[in-house]
């Protein structure tokens, strides 16, 4: 018979610190045992076998999460609490589109997300962050614990500490390597791998069935992906087109699209007392 466990389940969104926290902090934390993320394909024989009593398991998620949710459900609806982290929906997205772009997406941030007909690559419910917390309590039976990216940006160690607070862990945040491992790629690289794709398609899906096609067309996309961006880099500025990767109106338009989402959202984080 499988041993009672109480598991914790950080349902990272991406471009939320996801990475810092699976990377920088989870693997040291103590009072709970990490399960690392490389080891998710397996992760319900490995909680099966388990005999540890409280568990941290990680793992990003986009616009997947709803289906990983479920299937987790399937597994351990009743003894586990959800962790996710949100991000203010411009901010989340506009990071999210340079991304994309770097991994090859061709098209502007309106085909990425569409807030008037939402025929987009990303849709509108995937920012409602509402909607995820709801997902998260039906499945799980109880309240997820709520993050913000802004707080871990202003004050890093203050969000560590709080969050494994939370779940009765602790870290020494000291002995933390706190030296980013991400590369930012500028305004005119993205611009330039954008313009590239255009031509020849650089995005990471597969596109060959054939595992050997495959692998060969990884190989030959994947370095012509980081010489385009780093001839770009020393093209002088002039050679660019001087509209901008995202313009800070269709960010202000997303902004105000889900306004009373991030409201109700940091209201469900930090409910007021009387």
């Amino acid at each position: 018979m499988e041993k009672e466990k109480q598991i914790y389940f950080h349902v990272g969104t991406g471009k939320t610190g996801t990475t810092y926290l699976q990377m920088k902090v989870f693997p040291f934390v103590k009072g709970v045992y990490y399960i690392p993320t490389n080891r998710y394909r397996k992760i319900f024989e490995i909680l099966k076998e388990s005999e540890e009593d409280r568990i941290l398991v990680s793992r990003e998620f986009d616009r997947q999460m709803e289906r990983e949710v479920k299937k987790f459900a399937e597994h351990y609806p009743n003894n586990t609490q959800a962790i996710v982290v949100f991000r203010r929906q411009d901010s989340y997205i506009a990071s999210q589109y340079r991304r994309f772009v770097k991994n090859g997406y061709q098209g502007d941030l309106q085909s990425f997300l569409d807030l008037e007909n939402d025929k987009g690559f990303f849709k509108q419910e995937h920012l409602r962050y509402m909607d995820t917390v709801a997902l998260l309590e039906e499945q799980f039976g109880c309240k997820p614990l709520v993050y913000f990216h802004d707080d871990m940006k202003k004050d890093p160690k203050a969000y560590v500490e709080k969050m494994l607070s939370d779940i009765g862990a602790y870290v020494d945040y000291e002995a933390i390597n706190q030296k980013s491992f991400h590369t930012s790629y500028s305004e005119k690289q993205l611009k330039a791998l954008r313009s590239f794709a255009k031509v020849i398609p650089m995005e990471k899906k597969r596109v060959f069935k054939n595992g050997v096609l495959h692998f060969l067309n990884r190989c030959v996309r994947g370095p012509l992906r980081y010489i385009v961006l780093y001839t770009a880099k020393i093209l002088p500025d002039f050679m660019f087109s001087k509209t901008p990767l995202i313009a800070k109106e269709d960010l202000e338009e997303v902004r105000s699209f889900f306004e009373k989402d991030w409201m109700m959202i940091q209201e469900y984080a930090n409910p007021k007392t009387d």
